[in-house]
């Protein structure tokens, strides 16, 4: 009987650690306004990136930065979503950057999975992180957040 109730135990303790994940997966994460107000001048290029450090120029309203890796499923289907939001919106940009060979900057903004997505405003300062696999829900309701008045379709 008790090696019954641990099994029970450790069924229900997983599916909540499974359910946890998964309603975490994709969802974007703000940068408090107020935390990026309040930074001083030199701490905002540590949350800024340059054309010239992405390789791309940045959008007119936003850019998406995705940090990928080779062997990475949910990294292609993110991939995909974003290229139809960026080649239906106008300003959008996005740019996807290999793990491997942006050690300095999987390490400058704390990147711990992929896909991980920044979301940069028009300057280049990160305004927001979606971890996981992305959908178009989430794409569409991280530009609402960072950009009131959505960017408007092509």
């Amino acid at each position: 009987m008790p090696r019954i109730v641990l099994v029970v135990a450790v069924l229900a303790l997983a599916t909540v650690l499974g359910l946890w994940w998964r309603a975490r997966n994709g969802r974007y994460t703000a940068v408090d306004p107020a935390l990026l107000a309040s930074a001083p001048a030199d701490a905002a290029d540590d949350s800024r990136l340059t054309a010239a450090q992405l390789g791309a120029p940045l959008g007119a309203r936003a850019t998406f930065v995705q940090f990928s890796s080779e062997v990475c499923a949910p990294c292609r289907r993110t991939h995909a979503v974003l290229a139809q939001l960026v080649s239906e919106r106008e300003g959008l940009s996005h740019v996807e950057m290999d793990v491997v060979e942006h050690l300095d900057l999987v390490r400058r903004f704390g990147i711990m999975r992929t896909p991980t997505t920044l979301l940069l405003d028009a300057d280049g300062v990160v305004v927001g992180r979606m971890s996981g696999a992305t959908d178009r829900r989430h794409a569409l309701a991280a530009l609402e957040a960072s950009c009131p008045g959505g960017v408007p379709a092509v």
